[in-house]
C-alpha cells in the first residue's frame, strides 16, 4: 500500500501567532519546503462526530486575501459534495454562495480604490 504525508511547520512569534508557516508533501509537484500565508486544516472525528479545525495565518496574509482563500476552499468543497456525494443541490447552492461573496469582495474592494 502506498502512503503519502504531509508536513507543516509552524514559526510562532513572542505572542504565539504564526510568523512563518513551511509545507511539504511526498506526494506534491515541486521538491522541497515551500512557504505559505495560510492554512485550513478539517479532520473528522469518528468518536465525537464533528469536525476538528486548524486554521493559521501569518501577518502577512492580507484581508483580501483571506477573503479569497475561504472562497476558494468553498468552490472545493462543492466539488468535492459532489463527487462524494453526487448531490448536485448542495454543490449547486455552495457554488451560489461562492459567486455571491465574489461579487461582495469585488465591491469592497472597488469602494477602498
Amino acid at each position: 500500500m502506498k502512503k503519502s504525508e504531509i508536513n507543516f511547520q509552524i514559526e510562532l512569534d513572542g505572542a504565539n501567532l504564526p510568523k512563518t508557516i513551511l509545507w511539504d508533501a511526498s506526494d506534491k509537484e515541486g521538491e522541497g519546503i515551500e512557504a505559505t500565508k495560510s492554512i485550513s486544516l478539517n479532520v473528522w472525528d469518528n468518536l465525537n462526530h464533528s469536525t476538528l479545525r486548524i486554521d493559521l495565518w501569518t501577518d502577512e496574509m492580507s484581508v483580501v486575501e483571506m477573503k479569497r482563500f475561504y472562497i476558494d476552499i468553498l468552490g472545493g468543497m462543492a466539488q468535492t459534495i459532489l463527487n462524494s456525494t453526487g448531490d448536485e443541490y448542495m454543490s449547486e447552492e455552495i457554488k451560489d454562495l461562492c459567486d455571491r461573496l465574489v461579487k461582495h469582495v469585488n465591491a469592497e474592494n472597488k469602494k477602498s480604490l
